[in-house]
């Protein structure tokens, strides 16, 4: 009787909306007790275009059905009392409302965009976030933990078609050794007076902090936002940073110099949250002259000479030469850090992986090659003199059990964990009541038992 007096009532405002003269919104699905509105569906697909994503038929009828199956895990989230952490929630939602306002170009044409304040869609953002990270938690609880035998692997592998198994792209292990060139101190005095100038303008309300880090900063990104990070955690920070940052108490107050692996900076607090903060700062970078280059580069020849004539092994050099202290204690050898990658966190990187100066030297390798000094930005966006060796490539093939067992087993993981997921939206389409509008119902669902006789 709930759910009938429910969709009674939801139906009546849908018909009292629909009569008006400028139809402001009308619900288009009600799944068990929670409605879909037309607004629900033209947000989404304004969040989809923006970030780019393609989807696989008409937007008005894959999000329609994309909600209503978010509904049934949410559902399902409360009677299980699934929690999400807030905190998190709240930082995804400043680091989406950042990237959207690089991606579009500033504050007032994303608001434009959207036709919506930047406070709404901040709001509305992390209502959405809290929803997919309930989601997901449900998903992890009902899918449990998968647990494959070798044997189900090789089953897998010997009923595909041989046509029909995946392609493993070119992959290989790169060790590497850096060096920087020195940096005069006339070079650090010079970014500290300009610092300390641009300090003096702001104090004096010559110049906005924010003009000066659009005008100046050699963070490009956080430039384009007037220097502006966003609310982030301590933990997001680099520790020099974090304790100056989070130290300043005046919005009107700039820090002392700050040096970091990227250069020095200056801050100006923004606001504070709890355990967040916003802030502006303006970085400037040391630039390198022709002259230590050229005696780096000198350096790093004379060290290759050596590595070719085996005075020392490559990996002795890295460990006790390198610059590089993300591969220092690795022997040299480079780790991928490409989150969405299926090599992430091991040392394999297919060749679109690694950055592109490093890419052109390997292409050409063999196994064992050491490659002649070359120039390179490296992550933190400084120039430094390299040498790289090869250390194992594997060519492109098809996918088989002895080289590739791990590749096929997240395979059949993934498509057990499809199956179940699958599975239980479908028994619990059968026990929820689903109503959708005239006109939404014409679609080529994923799951067709939205619509009944």
């Amino acid at each position: 009787m709930k759910k009938i007096l429910t969709v009674f009532i939801l139906a009546c405002l849908s018909c009292a909306v629909s009569a008006q003269e400028n139809v402001i919104d009308e619900i288009v699905w009600v799944v068990g007790d929670d409605a879909i509105l037309r607004s629900d569906v033209e947000n989404q697909r304004l969040y989809i275009q923006n970030e780019g994503e393609r989807l696989d038929g008409d937007p008005y009828c894959v999000i329609p059905e994309r909600l209503a199956i978010q509904k049934l895990y949410l559902n399902q989230a409360k009677l299980d009392s699934i929690e999400v952490n807030e905190s998190q929630v709240i930082q995804e939602a400043e680091r989406w409302i950042n990237y959207a306002i690089n991606q579009i170009g500033s504050k007032e044409q994303l608001e434009e965009y959207f036709n919506k304040k930047i406070s709404q869609l901040k709001e509305e953002r992390k209502e959405m976030l809290m929803e997919q990270q309930t989601v997901q938690q449900m998903q992890r609880k009902l899918i449990g933990e998968i647990k494959l035998t070798p044997a189900e692997v090789r089953r897998y592998y010997n009923q595909i078609p041989k046509d029909s198994l995946p392609n493993i792209p070119t992959t290989v292990e790169v060790q590497i050794i850096t060096m920087e060139p020195k940096i005069p101190f006339e070079e650090t005095d010079a970014i500290k007076d300009r610092l300390r100038q641009f300090t003096e303008d702001v104090n004096s309300g010559k110049y906005e902090f924010s003009t000066l880090a659009r005008l100046y900063s050699e963070d490009p990104e956080s430039a384009k936002r007037g220097g502006e990070l966003g609310f982030v955690g301590k933990a997001s920070l680099l520790p020099e940073f974090a304790n100056v940052a989070f130290n300043l108490k005046d919005p009107k107050k700039i820090s002392q110099i700050v040096q970091t692996e990227y250069g020095y900076h200056i801050i100006q607090l923004i606001e504070k949250r709890g355990d967040r903060i916003n802030c502006r700062h303006i970085l400037l970078k040391p630039k390198v002259a022709d002259k230590e280059m050229n005696e780096c580069m000198a350096r790093m020849d004379s060290l290759y000479n050596d590595l070719t004539a085996k005075k020392f092994s490559f990996e002795e050099a890295a460990t006790f030469l390198s610059a590089d202290k993300d591969t220092r204690n690795n022997k040299g050898l480079m780790v991928n850090q490409h989150m969405e990658s299926s090599n992430s966190g091991t040392p394999k990187f297919e060749m679109a992986e690694l950055p592109q100066e490093i890419g052109k030297m390997v292409y050409t390798m063999q196994v064992g090659d050491i490659s002649k000094p070359f120039t390179m930005i490296n992550d933190k966006q400084r120039e430094v003199v390299a040498i790289v060796k090869l250390k194992a490539r594997v060519e492109q093939h098809k996918a088989n059990i002895s080289d590739d067992y791990q590749v096929l087993k997240t395979i059949v993981e993934d498509q057990k964990r499809e199956e179940l997921l699958k599975d239980w939206i479908r028994k619990k389409q059968k026990s929820t009541y689903v109503r959708i509008s005239d006109g939404w119902q014409n679609c080529d669902f994923q799951y067709p038992g939205w619509v009944r006789e």
